[in-house]
Parts: structure tokens; C-alpha cells; sequence
């Protein structure tokens, strides 16, 4: 009898083997233009009047047919977070993130509901910039992409405001659109540097200047709920949130682990030296801990692989033509970050999960456009992917978490030099 039962159980776990391993199928796939084309750069008054669509090329995709994927937001778990916006054609996914995040902080810690300006942060992000470039004469790099940690490090410096209070929109427009703003921004420093002008007054007032033009210029003060506030007034006084109780954390082997390390990646333009470097398993703890204990994190990482099924079904998954999920270590994850096949892509928000079929299936907010396709209204699912734990184990970067959830990492880590 204990023969049999051994017999039948090896055969049902051969079988469960099998199926979990069962050899993923990839199809050349050609996508017509999207949300992003319909509706971000057709509500752009620059674009409107474009009539060449560039052709569209077939790209290698995992084909979904058969998988058991995750049909609906509703079915997770979830903890409060507003609405999926949109971050428009900006490369600003790290404001956009990290600001959701912190809201859903403020709520988790007092029970308040705020809608925080995304674009005020990146205001104050290009102003950073600017010094910076006074600093290193010239020596760093420009661009509209950052990381989350530039959204603490901008609201310790100069605080936050409400959306309602400084939008970022001119008058008419819909969705944003930075790059006239880049473009100019990028010539004066240059001009800055070739001219060697560097009197700071005399450089921010003109970056202002830039910047009020093209996203307004936001207010010194503001009301709330019958109170007048300055920026750090808000955040200190009315949101009561401390931007240095968030940890950002690492794991690559590039670097040692547990030492706070930098993330070396060119929108990490500042060099910042802050992040914690775990070992992979530690990292994924982190994750699944928060989230089971009621915190969201902000992430960010990679979005451009075969198994990233935006338009198809809003799912990251890693197939089996790429690695097997057994084979799904730090050695792994390294080698696609040096051989520059995980990049540091965008900029997310983790808002739930869900455990399915022995699996951890994470919520996860946007603010891109992949995960629009179909509009709002036929798309249950508008502006949240569904991400496999080994899409986030292999591809997903860094983490934002509270550190509350670092208690018993923190004293074994040393700063590096």
C-alpha cells in the first residue's frame, strides 16, 4: 500500500512538475498604434498635426494562449492608492510612482486622502539639475527620467503641494508632454557651459523662467481645508510624512551586499550612495512581507521583455524560452543587468497581490501607457499590470519601503565609501 501511495504521488508530482514547466510558445507579434498614439499624442497639441505613422515591426512576444494569468484587479488583495493617471509623453514614471506611493503612505499612516502634484517634484527636479550642473561645471547628465529616491530628496529640500494646487497643465492641455521643455532646458545648459556662465541666480531664475513657460509656474502658498500652506509646510505640518523613514533598496551582485551602495544607472544622475544592497531572497522577503503586513511599495526596473504582455493581458511574466523559473537566481538577474538586457526602465507602484496556484501575483499601478490599451472604458484593468513573482526576481530592480519593514536588515549594514 505505502509502494502505491509512493508510486501515485511521484506520478502527480512529475505531473504538477511538468506542468509548471511546460515549454512556453513565442509568435512575432505586429501591434497597431496603441493608446499612446490614439489618445497621448493625438490630446498633444504638437502632434495633432502629424500625419506620418511610422510602420509598425513585428516584435518576438510570449503568445498567452493557455496560460492561467490573472483576469482581474478585483481578484488581489489591495491597500488604498488613488486612481492610475497618466504621466502623458513625459519620462517622469519615477514621480509619477513614487508620489502614489507616498499617498498611499499618508493614508496608511493617517487615514488621510491626499492627491499629491507630481509635477511640482519634477519642477523642483530640474532645478536640482541645474545646480548640479553648476556644481560639476557641466558634468552631469540631462534628462527627464530619475529615480524614486529624487522624490525624498526633492520634498525634504523643498516640500510637496497638493495636485489641486499646481497641476503642471497649461490651460487646454491633456496630457503632458516635456519635450520642447527638455530640448530648451538641455540648450541653455550648454550654452551655460560653452559661455562659462556660471553666476547661480543668474542661471536658476533663467531655468525658471523655462519652466514656467512651459508647465506654469507653481505657487509659494496655498489653502487646505480653510489653512494656508507653504510646501514644507504641507508636508510636514498637514501630510506628517518624514522622507527619511524610506528605505531604497538593491540587489545585484555588482556591488556588496549589505553596504548601502550606489545604483549605477545614468538616471541616478546625482551618484546617490544610499541604497541598501541585499541578496536576492532577502530582497523578495522584503516585498512579500510588506505587502502581507499592509504596506505598498514603490519598484522599478525592467518593462521591455518577450514575457511583458501589455497590450495582451496587462501581465509580466519571464517564459520558459527565456530561463527557467527554477534557474531564476542572483547570477541570473546579474548577468541580464550587465549584459544590458535589464534596464532601468520605468518606475511603478505595487499596490497588492494575490496567491494563486502557489504563486505570488503582484497588483501593480501605472502611470505609462502600456497598460491603457483599449481605453478605460474596454479595459477592466486600465492602468495595472499583474506581475509574476519571477518577473520581479529576475527584472525588477530596486524597491522603495518603509523602514519600518527593514527592522532586522538595518544594523547589518555598513555606507560605502
Amino acid at each position: 500500500m505505502k509502494n502505491h501511495i509512493f508510486i501515485i504521488a511521484f506520478i502527480f508530482i512529475g505531473n504538477l512538475a511538468f506542468a509548471q514547466n511546460a515549454a512556453n510558445k513565442g509568435a512575432f507579434k505586429t501591434y497597431e498604434p496603441g493608446y499612446f498614439q490614439n489618445s497621448i499624442l493625438k490630446g498633444i497639441e504638437e502632434f495633432e498635426a502629424t500625419k506620418e505613422v511610422p510602420k509598425a515591426k513585428p516584435t518576438f512576444k510570449l503568445d498567452p494562449t493557455g496560460l492561467n494569468l490573472p483576469k482581474s484587479k478585483d481578484d488581489f488583495k489591495q491597500y488604498w492608492h488613488n486612481e492610475p493617471v497618466s504621466q502623458g509623453n513625459t519620462n517622469t514614471c519615477w514621480s509619477f510612482s513614487t508620489t502614489s506611493y507616498l499617498e498611499s503612505e499618508v493614508f496608511r499612516l493617517s487615514g488621510k486622502k491626499v492627491r499629491v502634484s507630481d509635477m511640482y517634484t519634477v519642477y523642483c527636479e530640474y532645478l536640482e539639475r541645474a545646480n548640479e550642473w553648476i556644481d560639476t561645471r557641466g558634468g552631469i547628465y540631462v534628462g527627464e527620467g530619475s529615480e524614486g529616491n529624487a522624490v525624498t530628496k526633492i520634498w525634504k529640500k523643498y516640500g510637496c503641494m497638493p495636485y489641486a494646487s499646481y497641476t503642471g497643465f497649461l490651460d487646454g492641455q491633456k496630457f503632458y508632454s516635456h519635450a520642447k521643455l527638455i530640448d530648451e532646458f538641455r540648450q541653455y545648459l550648454e550654452f551655460v557651459k560653452q559661455n562659462n556662465l556660471w553666476d547661480r541666480t543668474s542661471v536658476l531664475n533663467n531655468v525658471k523662467s523655462i519652466l514656467n513657460y512651459h508647465i506654469g509656474e507653481p505657487p509659494q502658498s496655498f489653502v487646505v481645508d480653510g489653512k494656508t500652506f507653504t510646501p514644507k509646510e504641507y508636508l510636514a505640518s498637514y501630510l506628517r510624512l518624514n522622507p527619511d523613514d524610506y528605505c531604497d533598496v538593491l540587489s545585484y551582485m555588482q556591488q556588496p551586499y549589505w553596504k548601502q551602495v550606489e545604483y549605477e544607472v545614468p538616471d541616478n544622475w546625482w551618484h546617490n550612495k544610499d541604497y541598501y544592497n541585499l541578496p536576492l531572497d532577502d530582497y523578495m522577503k522584503i516585498i512579500k512581507n510588506a505587502l502581507k503586513n499592509g504596506y505598498t511599495l514603490a519598484i522599478g526596473g525592467d518593462v521591455s521583455e518577450a514575457g511583458f504582455l501589455a497590450r495582451e493581458a496587462n501581465t509580466a511574466i519571464i517564459p520558459s524560452f527565456d530561463i527557467p523559473s527554477s534557474a531564476i537566481d542572483e547570477n541570473a538577474r546579474q548577468f541580464r543587468f550587465s549584459n544590458e538586457t535589464t534596464t532601468d526602465d520605468h518606475g511603478l507602484h505595487i499596490v497588492g497581490y494575490q496567491e494563486k496556484d502557489g504563486i505570488t501575483w503582484f497588483l501593480v499601478k501605472d502611470s505609462g501607457a502600456g497598460s491603457r490599451t483599449g481605453g478605460k472604458e474596454k479595459n477592466p484593468n486600465f492602468g495595472y499590470y499583474f506581475f509574476h513573482e519571477d518577473y520581479v526576481k529576475l527584472k525588477m530592480m530596486d524597491i522603495m519601503v518603509h523602514k519600518d519593514m527593514m527592522k532586522e536588515y538595518l544594523a547589518k549594514f555598513t555606507k560605502s565609501e
